[in-house]
């Protein structure tokens, strides 16, 4: 059994490793101390030097030139992802909150910053992946048609873009969860799943995962497990896409639908499911005193990708972006 001593050493580890992970240069004990007081980690340059010499000795990081910047490895990438896999329970809930949180995007001014999913395609097959996701965008299928793209070395949101990859950015339906927490509606983020698609029509949720008691996003499992269907939804009208499951207020319900009346109206916002109080909807039942909303996901574009085969990386809610970075999907 772990002790306590041991879980706060690998706390104090795993936190390094984040920061490195975060920055395309290598980085000494002074600035990676001061990285991690922004994010309320409170380590002095000495604690950091002193994990950093244990790290090089566990492969996890690596020396670079004569002063003490490090890098992270292959195998610290590795422990990034298993680390205290009992402190990411209910990590996807908290990282729905926060980029709900961290947006900023004004309808108005058409200006701020909105949150986005990340996917990293292979140089070689992006064509064939654009050509793809393009019957998708069309269809409505996903949160946003706005995009954007980068190359190695690039940053979108959370993530660098690795040389040999290019790097795709869609609308996070986080977004509207931000829209509805700027305009005073909480709303709760219960799951994500599978919606079938029946007649060009959302029909019934078939998948559910819950979001509390998740450690890594529904959707990068339904995609890497080639669980949608979502080419032919977007074809024929009849499969299966990838969409979340949330909750407001009763009382909410006006300024709700004026929230994604405003959000629709700036193409941010497509195939909303909204329910009635405490009624189910797509066969998933609403909390009493409650009304149930199913949101298209960002993602529904790659997985259309996904399922012809593209190799894809999918890294679901990576963070925030300015929306003037965004760009229409059939003008890129």
């Amino acid at each position: 059994m772990i002790g306590q001593e041991t879980r706060d050493v690998e706390r104090k580890v795993t936190a390094i490793l984040k920061v490195l992970s975060n920055s395309t240069e290598p980085l000494g004990g002074r600035v990676i101390s001061r990285r991690l007081k922004e994010q309320g980690v409170s380590l002095n340059e000495r604690t950091v030097r002193y994990h950093l010499k244990i790290m090089d000795e566990r492969g996890l990081t690596r020396s670079i030139g004569h002063r003490d910047g490090r890098r992270i490895t292959e195998p610290g990438l590795e422990e990034l992802k298993s680390a205290l896999v009992c402190d990411k329970v209910g990590f996807v809930t908290s990282r729905i909150e926060l980029l709900a949180y961290l947006t900023t995007f004004d309808v108005e001014e058409f200006t701020g910053d909105i949150p986005i999913d990340v996917s990293l395609f292979p140089k070689e097959q992006f064509s064939r992946a654009w050509e793809i996701m393009k019957d998708v965008f069309a269809s409505g299928f996903c949160t946003s048609n706005l995009v954007a793209i980068a190359f190695g070395g690039e940053r979108l949101g959370d993530t660098i873009i690795p040389p040999d990859k290019i790097g795709f950015a869609t609308v996070c339906s986080a977004a509207i969860s931000g829209a509805l927490l700027k305009a005073g509606i909480p709303i709760d983020s219960r799951f994500g799943g599978i919606l079938q698609i029946r007649n060009h029509e959302p029909a019934r949720f078939v998948e559910l995962i819950e979001y509390n008691g998740c450690t890594v996003d529904p959707f990068q499992i339904f995609i890497a497990g080639r669980m949608t269907n979502v080419v032919e939804a977007a074809k024929k009208g009849e499969g299966k896409v990838l969409a979340s499951f949330h909750e407001v207020p009763m009382p909410s319900r006006s300024a709700t639908e004026a929230v994604l009346n405003n959000l629709k109206a700036l193409n941010l916002c497509h195939l909303v499911v909204m329910g009635k109080a405490s009624e189910s909807i797509c066969e998933v039942p609403t909390r009493l005193n409650k009304i149930g909303l199913a949101l298209p996901s960002g993602l529904n574009a790659v997985a259309a990708a996904a399922e012809k085969g593209i190799d894809v990386t999918c890294k679901a809610m990576s963070g925030v972006i300015d929306i003037g970075k965004l760009r229409s999907f059939s003008t890129l």
